[in-house]
């Protein structure tokens, strides 16, 4: 959808080369490179990125919430970061600790929250247990951050 509405610079991580594989496949990509969010820093400068986003890998046994500074290290000031998880009964708690996180970045001027927005059907249940009210599918929620500019410090 991206590439559709004319964004032609995108980069891509993935912690699975087989996955990375398939994001070559799609010929979308100028870079793809094999990074383990959460555990070793993302391969880009610091403030590279006018948008960053993490789609489908923020949830319980996935990337750890503690990714979020490294996020904000690599988009520029007054980019944003688009971000989601599910709302599934097993995600729960990471949910609750992504949304403490995200809160703590927004109190101490990191960025501002543009957006938070429940989707009822984000995708397709794996399990009954998992289903959003027995429809088959995961609710989730989409957050949109712009991460705010760096104040200029007057001489003095």
């Amino acid at each position: 959808q991206l590439h559709r509405r004319g964004f032609r610079c995108l980069d891509g991580v993935d912690g699975s080369a087989g996955m990375l594989e398939r994001a070559r496949s799609t010929g979308l990509y100028q870079e793809l490179r094999l990074c383990v969010l959460g555990r070793e820093p993302l391969p880009a400068p610091a403030e590279h990125y006018d948008a960053v986003t993490v789609v489908g890998a923020l949830g319980e046994g996935q990337v750890p919430s503690t990714v979020l500074p490294e996020l904000l290290r690599v988009t520029k000031p007054g980019g944003f970061l688009c971000l989601t998880t599910r709302s599934s009964p097993s995600n729960l708690r990471y949910k609750a600790e992504l949304e403490a996180a995200l809160g703590r970045l927004e109190q101490r001027g990191a960025w501002q929250k543009l957006l938070a927005q429940e989707v009822e059907y984000w995708e397709r249940a794996t399990s009954e247990e998992e289903s959003t009210q027995g429809t088959g599918y995961i609710s989730g929620v989409v957050y949109i951050y712009q991460k705010c500019p760096v104040p200029n410090l007057e001489e003095g």
